[in-house]
């Protein structure tokens, strides 16, 4: 009863990766032990960009199967598709009512995103740290875990809540802290360590997907960027090698000067060979669960009763809000 409520989302777009589980959803599943969890596939944010609408039903199921294989349990956790509780939507308007445009002007991730190509980004894209906003805000989160380049949008949804608890001079929104885990927050690309792994990205062998198959994964770190040097040591001023040696250390639980010693005579050929067995093989569990999942057809079943737990949670609060602010 006294356990703090963490919420946190992602999006069923494109496939999920090593980035996702190391930063993200192994994290998630740690937390089951110690708060109150929502987590929530945010499908309404995948569509800030156009989708294909039968890729994203899949996409949507996958992402929760995936979660369930990975840890997420649904007697500890509550699981739920966004767009199945519509007070999303709704907080989201209302919050846009009290957001000043220059605030979202400031989100590096719409400049980074919209690119040159600002006047043809839908607004949705621009206003989504306010549905972010929302879904924060919706169920009295105390936490929110998330990766550095989704602090920002965290930032926001505060001075939202604060704004809004300070017009009407009540507490109606709690304040969210953000927590993020800052070893593994930032797991880099594969072909390019200056950017952070993606879901999105087009390169092929840029990330390695949580379902993707042993030769697969070889493939794909056989081909990842290293330099010049040959020598297998952390070095953050050696972005490459370090990225690869920042995910071995995470699917292995060994220490950095563990590793280091283990492959002081090595080759990056001879690393990246062990980096692919050990990853193929801490995700060979992952692939079998889903496979069971996914054929066992429940996904629709968690996802619909995970709206059915949290919609109350979410109209209650909605509520609320509409009454001080004068609507219905």
């Amino acid at each position: 009863m006294n356990k703090k409520r963490v919420f946190s989302g992602i999006q069923p777009s494109g496939g999920i990766h090593i980035g996702n589980y190391l930063g993200a959803i192994k994290n998630w599943v740690d937390f089951q032990k110690d708060y109150d969890n929502i987590f929530c596939v945010v499908d309404l944010h995948t569509i800030t960009v156009r989708q294909d609408p039968k890729i994203l039903k899949e996409k949507i199921r996958e992402t929760a199967g995936l979660l369930l294989a990975c840890g997420i349990d649904v007697e500890k956790s509550v699981l739920f598709a966004q767009s199945y509780i519509s007070a999303h939507s709704e907080l989201a308007w209302i919050l846009n009512c009290f957001t000043p445009m220059g605030w979202l002007e400031k989100m590096t991730q719409f400049k980074e995103k919209a690119a040159g190509g600002r006047e043809r980004a839908s607004v949705g894209l621009f206003d989504y740290p306010v549905l972010m906003a929302a879904d924060i805000l919706l169920y009295d989160t105390d936490v929110v875990p998330v990766g550095e380049d989704q602090v920002q949008h965290v930032e926001l949804a505060r001075d939202v809540a604060k704004r809004f608890n300070s017009l009407y001079e009540k507490d109606i929104f709690k304040i969210p802290e953000v927590k993020i885990k800052k070893e593994t927050a930032r797991v880099m690309g594969l072909s390019n360590s200056e950017k952070k792994m993606s879901k999105s990205d087009a390169g092929e062998n840029n990330a390695i997907n949580l379902l993707d198959t042993p030769d697969v994964i070889s493939k794909k770190i056989m081909a990842a960027a290293t330099d010049s040097e040959n020598k297998i040591l952390f070095d953050i001023n050696r972005p490459a090698i370090y990225n690869l040696l920042v995910i071995y250390e995470s699917f292995s639980g060994l220490t950095k000067g563990e590793i280091e010693s283990k492959f002081v005579d090595g080759k990056y050929a001879d690393f990246k060979k062990d980096l692919a067995e050990l990853v193929a093989e801490k995700l060979k569990p992952i692939r079998e669960k889903y496979k069971e999942i996914s054929e066992s057809g429940e996904i629709e079943k968690v996802l619909k009763q995970g709206a059915d737990k949290a919609r109350p949670m979410a109209e209650a609060k909605l509520k609320e809000v509409k009454e001080v602010i004068g609507l219905g």
